[in-house]
């Protein structure tokens, strides 16, 4: 049975990518997944339900990739360079997934999994906390909120992914990995202080 419902979720991002949240249809989902009505209710009660479950899943294999690439803990320079790398690469290697996530996010209904959502961000902040409190402890990186910290390293870099999913931008996204990282370790390093 966790085939099925594997099933539905592969077919619902497909669907959501091609008509988008409001468009989908339940049918349109139990039909590409070729899964039953019966079936579809088993696992979940709503399209919102599935769509939520969808956006916590692909969230999870989001922060796995981010959390993956500082174990074990790099240099203050090298993290913020393969944060941003991976970053840009996730986006561009999973664009339905970032699409999704990027979209579902602002939904109104995507507060249906506000709590879970929060919990996982909380857990991906305490893992790039833990690399980063001792980078600000010996005065590798700049103290600052985590929030912020976060925001320098990720935000430049949604900003060309969304550009670029969004097609306003066609260049690919990892091209500008160099730029963004020289950016942010001058904004995030006591070397860009000098």
């Amino acid at each position: 049975m966790a085939g099925v419902r594997d099933d539905l979720l592969t077919a619902a991002l497909a669907v959501f990518d091609q008509d988008g949240f409001e468009g989908a249809t339940v049918a349109a989902i139990r039909e590409r997944a070729g899964a039953s009505n019966g079936s579809f209710f088993h696992f979940f009660g709503s399209k919102r339900e599935l769509a939520g479950t969808l956006f916590l899943e692909v969230l999870r294999r989001y922060h796995i990739a981010m959390l993956d690439v500082i174990e074990p803990p790099p240099g203050a320079e090298e993290g913020i360079a393969r944060l941003i790398r991976t970053h840009l690469a996730w986006v561009v290697d999973n664009r339905r997934e970032a699409n999704f996530l990027f979209e579902i996010s602002r939904s109104e209904w995507a507060q249906d999994v506000r709590d879970a959502r929060m919990a996982r961000n909380a857990t991906v902040a305490e893992g790039v906390e833990a690399w980063r409190a001792p980078l600000v402890a010996s005065g590798e990186l700049l103290p600052m909120q985590a929030s912020l910290f976060f925001s320098q390293i990720i935000g430049p870099a949604q900003f060309v992914c969304r550009a670029w999913l969004s097609g306003r931008d066609p260049s690919d996204p990892r091209d500008h990995a160099d730029v963004l990282i020289a950016c942010a370790v001058r904004a995030l390093t006591a070397k860009g202080e000098q």
